[in-house]
């Protein structure tokens, strides 16, 4: 399985990820999933988030992630962009793409790799609340 992660303080550049996208004639399903900054967290009106993590061991833990995707899926790449530093509400923090032959296997290797991310990578979040 091809895999590429890239931790990030600068924006994460959506039209070129999506440029990038490189399908083989096996693969039938290509999802993209991002994920953006919400106006509110924990019911509170923010500015943004603070993302901060200890990167070797980020990067260890979405290795060892990758790991588990291509022992459970068929997948053919993953490509994983995650944010770091101070990323304001509507703004790009995730960009997960998934190749795979088929579309089950793209959705569900998907969720579960963003759910085991948020449980085992060392990124920790902090909203930046709103100034009156």
């Amino acid at each position: 399985m091809k895999r590429w992660l890239h931790l990030s303080l600068d924006p994460i550049d959506e039209p070129a990820l999506n440029a990038a996208i490189a399908v083989s004639p096996e693969a039938g399903a290509v999802l993209v999933f991002v994920g953006r900054v919400r106006g509110q967290e924990a019911g509170r009106e923010i500015e943004g988030l603070e993302y901060e993590c200890f990167q070797p061991m980020a990067e260890r833990q979405f290795h060892l992630l990758f790991d588990q995707v291509a022992a459970r899926w068929p997948i053919e790449s993953i490509r994983l962009v995650h944010r770091i530093g101070r990323v304001p509400v509507n703004e790009v923090s995730l960009w997960v793409e998934v190749i795979a032959p088929h579309r089950g296997e793209a959705f569900t290797a998907c969720q579960w790799l963003i759910d085991e991310m948020k449980r085992v990578v060392p990124i920790w979040k902090k909203p930046v609340l709103r100034t009156p």
